[in-house]
């Protein structure tokens, strides 16, 4: 082989390698690039769940104005904010009307003579000295019993057998002096595709709230996922932890629940999370960054359930929402 030969050979098995490196480079260019996009997509995603989890929190109707929470039991009461009242409201006329429940849950609202212009019922003006029926939130949308210019109402909810007026009022202060929300950092690695095991159609479980009250809920099946935790020689190994689901009637996973930051980072009762129904695959996403604090981290007036044994997580859940951030002096 001549000198020629060899040089061009050399040469050209020196351009390819070029060539290769050159395309190799690009190649984890693109790949780089790819990635950032996907996680600014994705905190992206996280910070528009944000923004749209404090519209709802904060709007009028929502969790930061309610005001008070009134059992009734069978029989007949006053319903207004005057003193006389059997059932005094902290907001809204003197009288509203006779509030009456049957033992069968059937509930009426007998208005007080005059109130019409002061009260609407689901938004529309009633007739003078109405008797209105109203539907509980456990047997569909609940009816809403509005005055103060629409800025104040109450309704009916049914918890466990029993029954109770919610009463809300937009300018209460817990919602117009709402210090706002703190969370952890965006975190993926509290991002698991989990699987879902159904349980048989119709399976229920019993689940209590912060008041004691046992309610039985749609319970459609179990998610099971795998994190890293450090072992008792202080070794990152992948442990699996499982958690009951809930079905609130939409078809989505429920799931309440307490970590080890709970009572610490985190509001001591438990938060909740969502996650959609499984794909074909038997698999969905639980994302921890969009746990949140349920409505009695905010207010004395909810009924919020707790953590079933087993969505109580040896596991330190950095993600998501922290504590509520104390109120102004």
């Amino acid at each position: 082989m001549n000198l020629r030969v060899l040089s061009l050979m050399t040469l050209t098995l020196m351009l390819a390698a070029c060539g290769s490196g050159e395309e190799e480079a690009a190649k984890a260019e693109a790949e780089a690039r790819a990635a950032k996009a996907a996680r600014l997509a994705y905190e992206g995603e996280i910070l528009a769940w944000r923004d749209e989890r404090l519209a709802r929190l904060t709007r009028p109707d929502g969790w930061l104005s309610l005001v008070g929470m009134h059992w009734v039991t069978p029989g007949s009461t006053y319903v207004g904010s005057a003193q006389d009242n059997g059932t005094r409201l902290s907001v809204g006329p003197a009288q509203i009307g006779m509030f009456t429940l049957d033992k069968d849950g059937t509930a009426t609202l007998r208005l007080h003579p005059g109130v019409e212009a002061e009260v609407t019922i689901d938004g529309q003006a009633p007739q003078a000295g109405a008797l209105v029926t109203l539907v509980p939130d456990s047997r569909g949308t609940p009816t809403v019993v509005a005055f103060n210019k629409g800025d104040a109402s109450f309704i009916l909810i049914e918890r466990a057998g029993r029954y109770g007026l919610r009463v809300r009022n937009a300018f209460a202060r817990t919602r117009t002096a709402f210090p706002g929300l703190d969370y952890f950092d965006i975190n993926p690695g509290m991002r698991f595709v989990a699987k879902f095991d159904a349980h048989p159609p119709g399976q229920t479980v019993e689940i209590v709230n912060v008041l004691g009250m046992i309610e039985k809920m749609a319970n459609p099946g179990t998610l099971t996922f795998s994190a890293p935790v450090k072992n008792e020689a202080g070794e990152t190994v992948e442990r699996e932890f499982r958690m009951q689901a809930v079905d609130e009637g939409d078809g989505r996973l429920f799931f309440t629940f307490a970590d080890r930051t709970s009572g610490h980072e985190t509001y001591a009762a438990s938060r909740m999370v969502y996650a959609d129904p499984a794909g074909k695959d038997g698999t969905t996403v639980l994302d921890f960054n969009k746990a949140y604090n349920p409505p009695c981290a905010f207010t004395p007036y909810s009924t919020c359930p707790m953590p079933l044994p087993e969505n109580r997580l040896d596991l330190r859940v950095e993600a998501g929402e922290k504590k509520p951030r104390p109120f102004p002096e």
